[in-house]
């Protein structure tokens, strides 16, 4: 059985970050992408071409037999024209820049999904302590009817009604065991682990109720990661169409070798061209075009989801943040008050046991209402931040 293991939460991020396989195989793309800018790159590859030709297979004039037959060796290059290869470079080189971002924003989004996943773990934990300090509390009450029972001041019915309330208790208490269990395995999960040890989370869930500072729309928008690479798909749209345009125009291929005819020897030289009369790459250049647009619309539609993003998280940043500085923290000090009155006038005679009961059951949900608006309002935090394109 392993011992709780305490973690931070900037610990979590950071093994996230280092050790994730959804940030290995990003970083390998990238990888691949520079493959390809290095291919695109690559110049200078001749071909060479050995060819014998008028081979007879009867026996011929008098003549020799290399006199008859004509042998040639020459080299071939094809010459790019229109500036294709430094074109084909500049294109990978903007796959790799959107490979790279893509790299970053799931970096930042597995920070994010840590986050979130840590202050739900966090509440979780929270919560069941405050079952398990009201199961500890109850059997303060528990005992005192047992003693009561022993005196004859109390009926039997009242011990009966107090032991089936904690054993509801108990009951409560291992339901938030098995929630708090859970969602430590989603943490673990978000963090890419192998494994789940018991965790003990280290960072208070209480708060001041501060949080980020407000963020410009437009500066959000040139740091949000989703921003960012749909402005860079739109550049490798464009870099795709200017190769596509360069790829109209034909290439030379130039010839230069030896050849051997009628026992002479002599040099060979000459050049091949295409003639794009009907073929002009017209429909890989509409299709780039059509890359384009489809780049500029997704960018277009990427800014509204970052804005419609920035207000919701707003929007629910404030009302947690209300609700904790607010009616919570009243109704928490209230329902306290309530159930000590409660507690104090059961045990003068003053009430009677229901209504203790009631006062209880209140309390108890109360605090565990405030616990899960406190992880509700880091994770708002957390959200609102991840809008406004902040690091994790």
């Amino acid at each position: 059985m392993w011992a709780q293991t305490p973690l931070a939460l900037a610990e979590a991020v950071a093994r996230a970050r280092l050790a994730h396989p959804l940030l290995a195989a990003a970083q390998e793309r990238i990888v691949a992408a520079r493959g390809l800018r290095t291919q695109a790159g690559l110049t200078f590859n001749p071909r060479l071409i050995l060819q014998h030709e008028n081979i007879r297979s009867y026996a011929g004039p008098s003549p020799g037999y290399g006199s008859l037959t004509d042998s040639f060796a020459y080299f071939q290059q094809t010459l790019e024209t229109g500036g294709k290869r430094g074109l084909r470079t500049d294109a990978a080189g903007e796959a790799v820049r959107r490979a790279e971002l893509e790299h970053d924003a799931l970096n930042r989004q597995i920070g994010w999904r840590v986050k979130q996943a840590y202050w739900a773990a966090a509440g979780a934990q929270a919560a069941r302590g405050v079952l398990e300090e009201t199961v500890k509390n109850f059997q303060q009450i528990i005992v005192y009817h047992e003693n009561r029972l022993k005196e004859g001041a109390v009926a039997g019915a009242d011990l009966l009604r107090v032991r089936i309330e904690g054993e509801r208790l108990k009951i409560a208490v291992n339901g938030a065991s098995l929630d708090a269990e859970r969602t430590l395995v989603q943490l673990g999960r978000e963090m890419g682990s192998e494994e789940f040890p018991p965790l003990r989370l280290t960072e208070p869930l209480e708060t001041d109720g501060a949080g980020p500072a407000a963020v410009e729309i437009a500066a959000a928008m040139e740091t949000r990661p989703e921003t960012r690479i749909a402005r860079q798909a739109l550049e490798q749209a464009r870099a795709g169409l200017r190769v596509e345009r360069a790829q109209a125009r034909p290439n030379v291929d130039v010839l230069f070798g030896f050849k051997r005819t009628a026992g002479f020897n002599t040099m060979l030289g000459g050049f091949q061209v295409d003639m794009p009369f009907a073929n002009r790459n017209q429909g890989r250049i509409e299709i780039a075009s059509a890359e384009i647009r489809v780049a500029q619309a997704q960018m277009a539609a990427a800014e509204a989801v970052v804005r419609a993003e920035i207000h919701a998280a707003r929007a629910d940043y404030e009302l947690r943040r209300r609700q904790l500085t607010g009616s919570l923290k009243l109704l928490r000090e209230q329902t306290a008050e309530a159930a000590r009155i409660a507690r104090a006038a059961y045990r003068e005679g003053g009430s009677d046991l229901l209504r203790l009961l009631d006062a209880e059951r209140v309390r108890l949900d109360t605090d565990l209402l405030y616990v899960k608006t406190l992880a509700e309002f880091r994770q708002s935090i957390a959200a609102l931040e991840a809008a406004q394109g902040m690091e994790p």
